[in-house]
């Protein structure tokens, strides 16, 4: 109803009050914005203001005179709104034109809100634009959109256009707390919260997610309920199975991961949540990027508690794990076995490293001496017998790493008696993930054939979903020039749309282990024959050739020329 209701856009509030205060108004204005985020709410309260009777001293609608009143009730001749969703032709804007002609019967302004203006075909803008450039003093236009680079710029300069912000979290959340107070509803800060997530920005979304909640609440929001309601992953198991990773117990990582199955989620969910989850701990180890969390105040401070132990070069290899898991989550034929594999990968990420780094297939207890380089290890340290610790690499001059034991109560690294964990910086990571594919090329690539292209080629086509791609990728022959692979197909249409599928080439290459692998895709020389004759183009005979053709194939044509004396004979 006011101005100062309008949540998370104060700078276009405050705008348009000075606007008022200065009597410096525009005659035609330009709200965009993403949805929900409060467009057409304030066009009808600048509408309002500016036929209001007794403007308050802080410019907003008093709602209490004869013109706010038959607003509010929907009974105003002056304020008209238009949908051009549902009213985008030519015809609509001249017959809105018309009734721009007509001076307002009470009140100094007739206004016109136009909502989703950018729905408006061509003609129509093109209607409207000469309005537009030379209203009458009467006339207000409050146009209102969600895709501003579709209106014509002819329309826009003649605008004053004001950009609407997404509603951030925070915002949200205490406008949820304010309805709560109002419509006596107890609600945990933590469910609503979950609730201005999932909203994404649009406070409309984040209302009709309160609303459906609290239906399904009976007045009481908790944190479970919404997690419920939503279908979100609860932030426990994702601190859950950090803390087994830390203690790297992989079976209660895979049973964490099989409850989660079997409550519905979708694997590729579970990934990207757990990989913002990990950013969130990354986040928190910064006193600077704590304000970075988007969540409530009892989660933020659990968050703060795992980020004590979590080590730096381990939160880095697993988000990267995480991306390459996401990266090709969708090529993967057993959709749970490739997550499973990233999940043991973070669970084994220090020990795969040290094995790949001292080139052994099992990783015994490794301990650095203090006086020896970082990458150095003796037999006797291989032998020695210690209680295991938690070493991790602080941020030094020195490549000496410094033991840190954590004393943090409730989340505690749980490890063997037989291992003791050292990680290396995120360098030494790439250099022994690099080491192991050099290995593991030399010695599981399979030879580049004709045979196996053919079958790696059929094992992509089983993943490719669009019916098109797949009729391409069957009508083609292969070629082998290594390192290229040739593909012939018939047609330019099949050879665009194989170019396309980009990710082929990278499946190719995993499967043969080669990284050089190039895809050279052309059209068959009979295909390109056939095309060729296909697009001569003949030239047009004038009206003598064709005369002379017709009297080739018929000698009666030229008798028929003589008797009618149609032109002289050569």
């Amino acid at each position: 109803m006011r101005f100062d209701e309008v949540v998370g856009q104060e700078h276009v509030s405050q705008t348009l009050k000075n606007a008022f205060k200065n009597d410096h108004l525009a005659h035609a204005f330009l709200f965009c914005g993403p949805r929900g985020v409060g467009k057409t709410t304030s066009a009808r309260i600048l509408a309002k203001v500016l036929n209001c009777e007794n403007v308050t001293e802080d410019f907003e609608p008093c709602n209490e005179c004869h013109s706010c009143e038959s607003f509010n009730g929907n009974a105003s001749f002056n304020i008209t709104e238009l949908d051009a969703a549902s009213n985008n032709s030519v015809e609509h804007i001249r017959a809105l034109i018309e009734q721009v002609r007509f001076q307002p019967q009470q009140g100094k302004f007739k206004i016109y809100i136009i909502d989703e203006v950018h729905m408006l075909s061509q003609q129509a803008f093109n209607a409207f634009l000469k309005t537009l450039e030379e209203p009458p003093a009467y006339a207000k236009f409050i146009l209102a959109t969600t895709e501003k680079h579709k209106i014509i710029p002819t329309i826009l300069s003649r605008c004053q256009i004001f950009d609407f912000n997404r509603i951030q979290i925070p915002a949200m959340v205490s406008h949820l707390q304010n309805i709560c107070k109002e419509e006596n509803i107890t609600a945990e800060p933590d469910a609503l919260h979950i609730i201005a997530q999932k909203a994404d920005g649009a406070l409309r979304d984040s209302l009709s997610i309160f609303d459906r909640i609290v239906s399904f609440s009976n007045d009481s929001i908790t944190y479970e309920d919404v997690i419920t309601n939503l279908n979100v992953l609860d932030y426990d198991y994702f601190f859950r199975l950090l803390d087994a990773m830390f203690g790297e117990d992989v079976g209660t990582v895979l049973m964490i991961f099989d409850d989660i199955l079997r409550k519905g989620f979708d694997p590729s969910l579970f990934v990207n949540s757990f990989a913002e989850h990990i950013r969130n701990i990354l986040v928190s180890k910064d006193k600077k990027t704590v304000s970075l969390l988007e969540i409530g105040e009892a989660l933020k401070a659990r968050y703060l508690q795992q980020a004590q132990i979590a080590p730096l070069s381990f939160l880095l290899a697993a988000l990267n794990i995480a991306n390459e898991c996401d990266v090709n989550y969708k090529m993967a034929r057993n959709k749970r076995l490739h997550v499973e594999m990233s999940l043991i990968k973070m669970t084994y990420l220090n020990r795969a490293v040290q094995a790949a780094k001292q080139g052994v297939v099992a990783a015994p207890a490794i301990i650095e001496k203090k006086n020896e380089p970082h990458n150095t290890v003796t037999q006797s340290a291989v032998t020695q017998e210690t209680p295991p610790k938690y070493q991790v690499n602080t941020p030094a001059i020195s490549n000496t790493p410094s033991a840190v034991t954590p004393t943090v109560p409730k989340i505690k690294p749980q490890l063997s008696n037989s291992d003791t964990i050292s990680l290396g910086s995120l360098k030494d990571i790439e250099a022994a993930v690099k080491q192991a594919e050099k290995e593991e090329e030399a010695i599981e690539a399979p030879p580049l054939t004709l045979e196996n292209i053919e079958t790696y080629w059929k094992e992509y086509l089983q993943t490719i979903e669009s019916s098109s791609t797949q009729v391409a990728f069957k009508g083609v022959t292969f070629g082998v020039k290594d390192p290229d692979i040739i593909v012939t197909t018939t047609s330019n249409f099949m050879k665009s749309t194989i170019q396309e599928e980009r990710e082929v080439l990278t499946f190719l290459k995993k499967k043969f282990y080669r990284k050089d692998l190039n895809l050279s895709i052309e059209v068959s020389k009979a295909a390109q024959k056939a095309m060729e004759k296909k697009t001569v183009v003949k030239r047009a005979l004038t009206p003598k050739e064709k005369f002379l053709q017709m009297r080739a194939a018929n000698p009666a044509v030229d008798d028929l020329r003589k008797r009618f004396q149609l032109f002289p004979d050569e």
